[in-house]
């Protein structure tokens, strides 16, 4: 079992319908989650973030976490009984069965003190669950790919990427904090702040929005324009299929890199953490939908903010696309700074690196900007 598993997981293939395999790989994500969600509820004190604690309702996480044990745990028994991919509901139905053995949604939670290291294993099974499931939701009733399967090729490269990136995430807030309070201290100045933090919320969150924008046009077009940049860009670019997941291909180097620029003028205009707060939610939304697999375009708005038909061009092998649409807001800068695609295309037809020379996996992608001969 462990052998297939292993197998399954390092594989880049889609998912065949009528073996069992999507429902088995659905029930091991719940497994898995729902595993994860009870080690939390054991030790918060290290495996949960300390700013999310605070809002959480726990009643609604463990209905949550049932929900999860109940689903997972029912597709990957009718698979066994059915003798559809057992290996893989074996490996569910196990995870199930340990994750109620720890206390399952009844787990109890311990008093615990405040101040210790920690890993945001809740940030990462929340946005897993949260974004897959509103996501593919939107996904299938906006579908731009009606055809396009959620277990498409490459998915799980792709989740490999969202795995690490999310879970070293306390790392890259660290080094990046570090990084901006070493690099740009020098630049805050207490009058600019107060300014700042005197706007009103609304005009606030545009500036925030836009100066973070303008920061990220230019640090992208750097990773289009700079060969020693591209190397590690080319790792997000060679995405062949753009879903709600295909976002999270993204070398570790580029993450640290554009996270320190985009968080610098942030730290030194001294925006409130409630502006802060809001952008994070902008940000991580658009990140995810502008990859998504929706047919949206929003008519003449799109030459104002950037939508899902806006990036994928980004995305796309056309020659008329390629190095263009680098905004990841305000789409207005691309116009204004004429790098925006102009095609009678409503639609790329094909997305990748072109010459599609970037290797598939996770580890061979990490290696890929030091060992790329190109």
């Amino acid at each position: 079992m462990l052998d297939k598993l292993n197998d399954f997981t390092q594989s880049h293939g889609a998912l065949p319908r009528g073996r069992g395999l999507v429902t088995g790989t659905i029930a091991l994500t719940l497994g898995i989650l729902s595993f994860l969600g009870v080690l939390a509820f054991l030790f918060p004190q290290y495996l949960t973030t300390p700013e999310l604690r605070k809002s959480y309702n726990v009643d609604l996480m463990r209905q949550i976490l049932l929900g999860a044990l109940v689903v997972g745990g029912g597709l990957s028994l009718v698979n066994i009984l059915f003798n559809r991919s057992r290996w893989l509901s074996a490996a569910a139905f196990l995870l199930v069965t340990s994750a109620a053995l720890l206390g399952g949604h009844k787990v109890p939670v311990h008093d615990f003190a405040d101040g210790t290291p920690y890993i945001g294993l809740d940030w990462f099974v929340l946005d897993l669950f949260g974004s897959a499931l509103i996501f593919i939701f939107i996904e299938k009733l906006f579908a731009l790919r009606k055809d396009q399967p959620v277990f498409r090729a490459e998915w799980q490269c792709d989740l490999h990427h969202f795995i690490v990136n999310h879970m070293v995430v306390g790392f890259v807030l660290l080094a990046t904090n570090l990084m901006v309070h070493k690099f740009f201290g020098w630049a805050a100045s207490d009058g600019i702040r107060g300014w700042v933090q005197g706007l009103n919320f609304w005009v606030a969150l545009f500036l925030i929005v836009l100066v973070a924008d303008l920061v990220q046009y230019w640090t992208h077009r750097a990773y289009h324009e700079v060969p020693t940049l591209w190397r590690l860009h080319a790792v997000h670019h060679s995405v062949k299929s753009m879903d709600w997941l295909a976002g999270s291909r993204q070398h570790i180097g580029e993450l640290l890199i554009t996270r320190t620029l985009v968080l610098a003028p942030i730290y030194v205009l001294g925006f409130s953490k409630e502006v802060i707060d809001a952008y994070i939610v902008i940000v991580g939304f658009q990140a995810v939908f502008n990859h998504a697999n929706v047919s949206v375009r929003l008519g003449p708005l799109r030459y104002l903010i950037v939508t899902p038909n806006f990036h994928h061009w980004h995305h796309s092998q056309d020659d008329a696309a390629l190095d263009r649409n680098y905004a990841a807001h305000f789409a207005f800068l691309d116009y204004l700074f004429g790098t925006a695609v102009k095609s009678d295309q409503r639609w790329p037809k094909d997305y990748g690196v072109k010459g599609d020379y970037v290797p598939v996996g996770f580890v061979q992608q990490f290696k890929f900007p030091f060992t790329w001969k190109g």
